[in-house]
């Protein structure tokens, strides 16, 4: 019987289940396949409720919020969790086992969701109110708005922990929240694209990543002239 801590990963090559062998029967080998499987999806899941809770909470925010002025602070929220194989490859990477046990202790980004609002402001006012429920636990703060990485990434990151309610009773899961402004989050993603492009020659890549940290410092510049525009309007009013 194989260790139902033990991951077992697909194989994305294959995209196909193991076969039983000849004369195995077939009610025992889907016994022994869901012995296999069902802890990997059961964890799976937990992220994916865990992610729930947090979108909710972040929907309720920006409802109550909304009351209180003439807008949604929150444009959007994105959520997700890291695929089976990503979860591996960092394991692997980091020099863990490849156990559940090993995800659940060491990987705090495994469900992760993204809050983009119009402007820097909003954010940390989100950030607060997020922070002060009781059943979020702030693991981590990194703030790399006030303090950008030398690539130019600006975004607010936090690691949380909040529970979530199972069959088997109250589970404190670990998530990831990403805050950042509309200007941000397109700079990101672009970003993104360019580091995972691998067949870009060193020189081209060296010169997309220097544009792109000018263009991080535009963006900025622009965060901040959208909110004193904003700020005038309502001293307008």
């Amino acid at each position: 019987m194989m260790d139902p801590h033990k991951i077992v990963p697909a194989d994305p090559a294959r995209n196909e289940l193991m076969q039983p062998r000849d004369g195995t029967d077939i009610d025992r080998y889907l016994e022994q396949l869901h012995a296999d499987f069902d802890p990997v999806y059961s964890m799976l899941m937990d992220y994916q409720c865990a992610v729930m809770e947090v979108e909710t909470k972040f929907n309720i925010l920006n409802s109550r919020l909304s009351i209180q002025g003439e807008r949604n602070p929150i444009e959007s929220i994105k959520s997700r969790v890291k695929a089976l194989d990503s979860i591996i490859r960092k394991l692997q990477k980091l020099g863990l086992p490849i156990s559940l046990d090993s995800v659940e202790k060491n990987l705090r980004d495994v469900a992760g969701v993204r809050v983009v609002c119009s402007f820097i402001d909003d954010l940390y006012q989100i950030e607060e109110c997020f922070l002060a429920q009781e059943d979020v636990k702030l693991i981590q703060r990194k703030d790399y708005i006030q303090n950008p990485k030398p690539s130019g990434y600006r975004s607010l990151h936090l690691i949380v922990s909040t529970p979530i309610y199972t069959e088997n009773g109250k589970k404190d899961m670990f998530v990831e929240v990403q805050m950042r402004t509309i200007a941000m989050d397109f700079w990101a993603s672009l970003e993104h694209k360019l580091r995972y492009k691998k067949d870009l020659d060193p020189e081209t890549a060296r010169q997309l990543a220097s544009e792109l940290e000018a263009c991080a410092e535009e963006s900025a510049r622009l965060d901040q002239k959208m909110l004193q525009i904003r700020n005038r309007l309502q001293m307008e009013r």
